[in-house]
């Protein structure tokens, strides 16, 4: 049997369908229904025929699509759903009976649909105020915590992802500084439907004062004006899922420890086999807000007395941009890293 979807769950099918006997006709999705929720009646069911559950059958949504392939075209769109399958002159297509609209193209997968949209969303030169400010506003769908704060003895900010490039040639440090000190770090987490716990943003709490306009974060030696010149550009890239607000003394602490713990673990993962366990132990302190295997952590730089946050860059892979959050005087207030768009998911 060919695998159209994996893990596609089961579904509620008519034996007549199963057996030859009908063509696929009706073909809804129900909330609480068995498996994944589709049921699929035949053009010949009648109502008598489909009340009798002698005359159903739970199985594979596989099944289904290896009799009537067309349904993986639809396997994702909502509960709700109530379609009819026909087949003319013009092809194979479903129509919504609710609305009358014909569905003749694949529908993505909401996973997918809402990655693109926001990869077109992150690393604008600039955003709309009252967006910045949305990222860590709570709502039914957005929660944020406060998960310590980062030490900064130099004042020199780096941003980067934390076990890939912080502490090497690759680091991000910016143009900006901040004054000495230890600062909050918040996350916003948005438990979504389409793609589970995920962070969608991060900021460093600089002062207490209200941010009146956010600009991106340039790298050492730039302006914002350089954007667009030959190797200037406003982000840092991400390559294990992973980013973090540093101090550039600290990464530098950093990665004489990654080193020498290299050196004793020959072979080793340094997230598999060290910082897993802190991220599990993280889960245990805040697990209504990531997901099951830690999602951010506040870690304290072993034989220093320096923390470093890191936390899960929404989606995974990719560039990201951060954001100064600057006061009516100038001055830095927050530093934001947006990583997903929260009305995507």
């Amino acid at each position: 049997m060919k695998q159209y979807i994996n893990g596609a769950g089961s579904t509620i099918v008519s034996k007549s369908i199963l057996e030859g006997a009908s063509r696929l006709k009706w073909f809804f999705r129900q909330e609480n229904a068995q498996g994944n929720g589709w049921i699929a009646f035949g053009d010949t069911d009648t109502q008598e025929y489909v009340d009798n559950p002698d005359n159903m059958a739970v199985v594979d949504f596989n099944v289904l699509a290896n009799i009537e392939p067309a349904v993986v075209h639809v396997f994702y769109l909502p509960a709700g759903t109530d379609l009819e399958f026909r087949s003319d002159e013009t092809g194979k297509y479903f129509v919504n009976t609710q609305t009358g609209e014909e569905l003749r193209e694949p529908v993505k997968n909401p996973m997918q649909e809402a990655f693109d949209k926001n990869l077109k969303f992150l690393n604008q030169e600039s955003y709309p105020e009252e967006l910045i400010r949305g990222l860590f506003q709570k709502s039914d769908k957005l929660r944020t915590v406060v998960i310590g704060k980062a030490d900064f003895p130099s004042g020199e900010v780096v941003l980067a992802d934390p076990l890939a490039y912080l502490g090497s040639e690759y680091t991000i440090v910016l143009e900006k500084r901040i004054p000495t000190g230890s600062y909050p770090v918040e996350v916003a987490v948005c438990p979504s439907r389409i793609a589970g716990m995920r962070v969608t943003a991060a900021r460093l709490i600089v002062s207490s004062k209200e941010a009146v306009r956010h600009e991106i974060a340039m790298p050492k030696g730039s302006k914002i004006q350089d954007l667009g010149k030959s190797g200037v550009w406003g982000f840092f890239g991400v390559d294990t899922g992973l980013a973090c607000f540093s101090d550039l003394k600290v990464a530098g602490k950093y990665k004489d420890f990654i080193q020498n713990w290299q050196e004793k673990n020959p072979g080793k993962n340094k997230y598999t086999d060290y910082f897993a366990a802190f991220f599990r132990e993280s889960y245990k302190k805040f697990p209504e807000v990531q997901r099951e295997g830690g999602d951010f952590l506040l870690w304290q730089v072993p034989d220093t007395k320096y923390k470093l946050p890191m936390f899960a860059s929404g989606f995974g892979d990719g560039i990201y941009s951060g954001y100064w959050g600057l006061d009516a005087k100038g001055k830095p207030a927050e530093l934001v890293i947006p990583f997903i768009n929260p009305e995507y998911i």
